[in-house]
């Protein structure tokens, strides 16, 4: 029987791992130890290059708190009158909850209209470095999310 899935090789261009092959593969080490593993600031950079080549502004400053302004999000682009964000994670799962956290904050005040987290599935996971957020420690909490009581908004 055939295998109709598509390679790694067959994805965007502009995503290649290692940077400059041609393809996408993950190193097969568990990325436990220092030096082991694929990388996954090469893996983001090359997409958000590719984001702003469609336009996108990279690394922008909102002011969605009240106190303090949180850091910058990896990427936005205007829908209307408001922003639509995307966030890569490439650190642990608490800058994941922060990443989630300020973009629901940015709902709640009207400057996002939505927002999009990118995280390795757990299969990928165990090839990326240590501790890397991920979909499976992130899923239990869609509920809380979820249940924000908005007007407008893309929220998935």
């Amino acid at each position: 029987m055939a295998d109709d899935r598509k390679p790694y090789r067959e994805c965007h261009p502009s995503i290649q791992w290692p940077p400059h092959s041609g393809s996408f593969t993950l190193r097969d080490e568990s990325g436990k130890k220092r030096g082991e593993g694929s990388g996954v600031k090469p893996i983001k950079d090359a997409c958000m290059q590719h984001l702003k080549s469609l336009g996108w502004e990279l690394e922008t400053r909102v002011d969605v708190a009240t106190l303090r302004r949180p850091g910058p999000l990896d990427a936005t682009i205007p829908v209307g009158n408001r922003l639509f964000c995307m966030e890569w994670e490439t650190g642990n799962i608490s800058s994941s909850h922060r990443a989630l956290n300020k973009m629901a904050l940015g709902i709640l005040r009207g400057i996002f209209i939505g927002g999009v987290l990118v995280l390795p599935t757990r299969a990928m996971y165990r090839y990326l470095t240590d501790r890397v957020g991920n979909f499976a420690e992130i899923e239990p909490y869609f509920g809380l999310w979820g249940a924000l009581r908005v007007e407008e908004a893309f929220w998935r």
